[in-house]
């Protein structure tokens, strides 16, 4: 059966209907508002090194700590959708947005990351740009095998996933959005452009009707979003600036989160970080680190292709493999499954 991005709306998400009516609907509760700023960390490790041992040794190592860990916190960056197939860049990017890179030039659409920030001169352009973006990378693609893979190695210990990932990977690959909090968003949710209100809307079946509207990079006026609230545009619930909305399920997302670490105690955690650079290292990276630093039953295994540098005063509780992603992931895998004798 074929995951879709429509069937695994969150409790509580909103859609745009196909009439673009947006209802604001009333809450029994209030939920509490959750400071960001408790869970990030501006100060990187001094002494960071590329550990020098064999690929296999690492693996061992890295399934070693996986399968002594009472618990796992999943640290998860771009680098991990990228392993599994969603890339930006390259002929994917070449293949799928051809007609806007021969209106909008090459220097102004090398890929769609960069693509996000053009200055689109009309709200019927930036749209007819977002809609396929979303489509594309969050609502059309299945649960990939990579996520799926993630969530059979941890599925049997107590679990939670923070990432700054936005394509819905999590959900449809199997993990419950009690165990999820995505920090900057989805491309399956649509905001105010100026935050006026603290709601965001399932834009799912509005970025389908869009999509097949489309001529020339652009939808029909008719089917531009406005805000219910002040009458202004709306944006991508995306942070981008300022005026990010972190909504009711966010703060939901975010206290449970607070709660998972509370309750850890002293048992043996595992920081399993997958993809995570140096664009936003404050929210995950820097974090993971200051948490092992603090507690010496925690360990940080880090996959990255090319930044996996470890903190050297870790020791033995950090592993960090510079290697692709896929590969790493199966193999430790393979290797925790392994009764352990040579």
């Amino acid at each position: 059966m074929r995951d879709t991005r429509t069937s695994l709306r969150r409790p509580g998400k909103r859609r745009m209907d196909d009439d673009m009516a947006i209802q604001i609907l009333n809450r029994k509760k209030q939920t509490k508002r959750v400071d960001f700023m408790q869970f990030l960390s501006g100060v990187p490790a001094r002494d960071y090194v590329f550990q020098h041992m064999p690929y296999e040794e690492q693996i061992r190592e890295a399934a070693a700590l996986l399968k002594q860990a009472d618990a796992v916190i999943i640290g998860v960056g771009a680098g991990l959708s990228t392993a599994a197939g969603l890339s930006y860049g390259g002929k994917r990017f070449r293949d799928n947005f051809g007609e806007f890179i021969e209106k909008y030039g090459r220097e102004a659409m090398p890929d769609m990351y960069s693509a996000g920030f053009y200055p689109f001169p009309s709200e019927e352009e930036k749209w007819g740009y977002w809609s396929k973006h979303a489509y594309l990378n969050g609502i059309e693609p299945a649960g990939m095998p990579l996520y799926r893979t993630v969530y059979e190695l941890v599925k049997d210990k107590p679990h939670f996933v923070l990432t700054t990932n936005v394509d819905h990977q999590f959900w449809k690959a199997g993990f419950a959005d009690e165990n999820i909090f995505a920090t900057q968003g989805d491309y399956g949710e649509i905001q105010c452009e100026k935050g006026c209100h603290d709601k965001v809307y399932d834009a799912v079946e509005l970025f389908q009707k869009m999509n097949r509207a489309r001529k020339n990079c652009k939808i029909p006026s008719e089917l531009v979003p406005r805000c219910p609230v002040c009458g202004g545009n709306m944006a991508m619930h995306l942070r981008s600036d300022q005026y990010f909305v972190e909504d009711e399920h966010w703060n939901e997302a975010a206290g449970r989160y607070a709660a998972f670490l509370k309750e850890l105690g002293k048992g043996k955690t595992l920081l399993l970080e997958l993809g995570v650079g140096f664009n936003t290292p404050t929210i995950i990276r820097f974090p993971f680190e200051k948490m092992v630093r603090e507690n010496e039953n925690w360990s940080l295994v880090r996959l990255n292709l090319r930044e996996a540098i470890v903190p050297e005063s870790l020791g033995s509780r950090a592993v960090g493999i510079n290697e692709d992603i896929a590969r790493s992931i199966e193999d430790i895998r393979k290797e925790a499954k392994n009764d352990g004798s040579r």
